[in-house]
């Protein structure tokens, strides 16, 4: 009788042992299968930036998107050709308002190319060295420019590219998980608000067609106006 029990009492701890490690198991199962499930996912449907998506990698400063990347570039691109059309200003504007503009333009960018170049050794990217045929096809209109006519080109041509790059550098600003990145944004921000300013103060700004230009993605090549 008491074998009989003893035998009886085994058996119950063996199966309330084996409920126990059931209920723990499923338990665990139930817990890591959300996260499974989040990382098989394409989209989860959160407007979030998502570390799997393609384009980002990991860097210690931060993850690096692709928006990031092409705004180094944007960067990088705009000294190349606004440097050399500040200088150009300070010599061919007529007016000490284009002037003054030109040398904003050779301060605000010789500082962004000095704080991209280091960006982007932190980083291991490659900058361009030339500027895109675009900006170089703008640099050919100012150099065929002369007087007034060179100072509505210039302030136009320039006003349009700061306006196009202002809207770049607050959606990266806004986004970006990069510390390097978000500081980068902080600078271009504030040198491309000021080069705005020097050119709208100019007084050659055709704020109408500029508006037209912004809204398109391939503006007309800007005619200059018979009284300028």
């Amino acid at each position: 009788m008491r074998a009989h029990r003893q035998e009886s009492w085994a058996r119950n701890l063996v199966s309330g042992t084996g409920v126990i490690i059931l209920g723990l198991v499923l338990t665990i199962a139930a817990l890591a299968f959300p996260l499974w499930s989040y990382a098989d996912r394409g989209d989860t449907g959160d407007s979030a930036p998502n570390l799997l998506s393609a384009g980002t990698v990991g860097t210690r400063y931060g993850p690096l998107s692709a928006l990031d990347r092409d705004f180094i570039e944007k960067v990088r691109l705009a000294g190349l050709w606004e440097i050399p059309a500040g200088t150009q200003a300070q010599q061919k504007g007529t007016t000490t308002a284009v002037r003054t503009a030109g040398e904003h333009l050779v301060d605000g960018h010789t500082f962004l190319d000095e704080r991209v170049r280091t960006v982007a050794a932190r980083l291991n990217l490659t900058l361009p060295d030339r500027p895109t045929d675009q900006q170089q096809g703008w640099l050919r209109e100012l150099d065929e420019a002369r007087g007034t006519g060179y100072d509505w080109k210039f302030a136009n041509i320039l006003r349009l590219a700061h306006g196009r790059i202002f809207s770049v550098v607050a959606q990266v600003r806004a986004s970006t998980r990069n510390s390097l990145v978000r500081d980068l944004a902080d600078d271009a921000n504030a040198t491309v608000l000021d080069h705005i300013k020097v050119l709208e103060a100019t007084g050659y700004v055709d704020f109408d067609a500029l508006a037209r230009d912004l809204a398109t993605d391939s503006p007309p090549p800007l005619t200059v106006p018979v009284n300028p």
